[in-house]
Formats: C-alpha cells, structure tokens, sequence
C-alpha cells in the first residue's frame, strides 16, 4: 500500500503550552488509525496541523507524497482532506441538502450537476437521505453527526479526520453510527479518528497511537496498545505500578 500521510518530526508551541512535540507516523491508504490520549494532549492540535488551520514551528506534513507544510487549509481541502468536528456546527438555516452541496461544490470543486449525484450517493451512505430536505438546525444530535460525516465526505477527500464523533452518543446511537463508518472504511476511506469512546475506535480501527503532551508515546495494534502498562497509566489513569 501506498502512504498518503506522513508526519515528520512535526512541532508546535504556544509560548510554553506545547501542543505537538516531534510528532512522527506514516499512514497508509485504506488504512483507519485511531487516536487516543487524555484531554489536553494534542490530539485536536494534531488535526489542525494536518488540515492546515494551525502552522507547525517545526517538521514536514507530506500528502500522498506532496510536502503540504505551508499549504492553506482551502488547498488541502481540495489536495484531498476532510474532517468533522467535536461539535457539529451545520448551515443551521439550510437544509441537509444544501449543507452537503456546499461541501461538494467548496471543498470538492464540482459543479452543480456533479456535486447533486454525489451529494444523494453520499446522503444515501450516511443513512439522512430521508431528512435531505430537513433545516439542519431541527436535527436530532446523532443526525447532526451524520451530517458533519456526510459533509466531509461530500468533499470528496482522500483521507477523512473525524473527531470525537461518537461524542454525547446514546450506546444504540453509538452503535449505529459505527457501522455507518464501518460502511465507509470498507469501502477503501483513509481514516484517523480521535475518540474517547474507546470501545467505538476499536470496533474500526486498524491500529491505534497514543498521544501525551503533544508526543507520540505508543504505535501499534490496538488491543496490544490497550493492554500496555504506559498506556492504562497515562490514558486510563492506572498506576502501572499498582
């Protein structure tokens, strides 16, 4: 497999809060990564670095082989990155319809008769081609987390970012939601995903990284990372010693 993404020994500082610290991982295409660590680690920082809405100090971002560091975040919308946020923040006024075209014919570059088939397919996928007429502001909450998938995905990226989107759930709304990203990761989506509702992210991912103070502190497959000591201590808050 191809890599599409690499993060080399990225860095970033607010005066003496660092945020990322010698950030380094190659993803893969096709392949999800989910990423964990307690609040305040750097995990959203991370996103913002790689969707270009926050500038590193230091180190290299590279897309699918194209140094994208000092891109802006516009070009590495079209270049091939989406993602969704923690709190869904939706057109309220327009419909879910309209939302998606403005990801379509924004973020993708299509025009008015492409980004409509699109748009339906992707409305189709993420389950809310139902609620496509529906103002985005009368939403239930896991419709609004659909719509910010169905958003990022009507970008048409290459690789999607979703964050925390399982976030404030129900357990069957949790459920549900996964298996709509299953749906997606199986059908060849490139995915990081940073959650807390860990047992979601397990049910997907292929592999797991652990940030801490802006640093990357384990890599690897997501039950034997679950099962470190350094891990359970840092994120769980068990005394690896105890």
């Amino acid at each position: 497999m191809a890599t599409i993404l690499q993060l080399d020994q990225v860095s970033k500082a607010f005066g003496a809060v660092t945020v990322a610290d010698g950030l380094s991982y190659q993803l893969q295409s096709g392949e999800a990564l989910g990423v964990i660590g307690p609040n305040g680690a750097g995990k959203t920082s991370m996103f913002n670095l790689i969707t270009g809405t926050m500038s590193p100090d230091s180190g290299r971002i590279v897309l699918a082989g194209e140094d994208i560091t000092r891109m802006s975040a516009a070009r590495r919308c079209r270049a091939g990155i989406a993602r969704s946020f923690q709190v869904p923040q939706p057109f309220g006024g327009m419909t879910v319809f309209e939302n998606a075209m403005v990801a379509a014919t924004q973020g993708a570059d299509l025009s008015l008769r492409a980004a409509e088939r699109h748009c339906l397919q992707i409305l189709e996928q993420t389950q809310l081609i139902a609620k496509a007429n529906v103002p985005a502001g009368k939403l239930t909450l896991l419709e609004r987390k659909r719509l910010e998938l169905t958003r990022a995905l009507c970008a048409k990226p290459k690789l999607l970012l979703l964050d925390e989107i399982a976030g404030g759930l129900t357990e069957g709304e949790c459920i549900a939601l996964v298996e709509t990203i299953k749906a997606v990761h199986a059908g060849g989506m490139t995915i990081i995903w940073i959650e807390h509702v860990v047992h979601a992210l397990l049910s997907v991912v292929d592999r797991l990284v652990v940030i801490d103070f802006g640093r990357k502190v384990a890599d690897g497959e997501p039950q034997q990372i679950m099962a470190s000591q350094q891990v359970q201590e840092i994120y769980l808050g068990i005394d690896a010693n105890g």
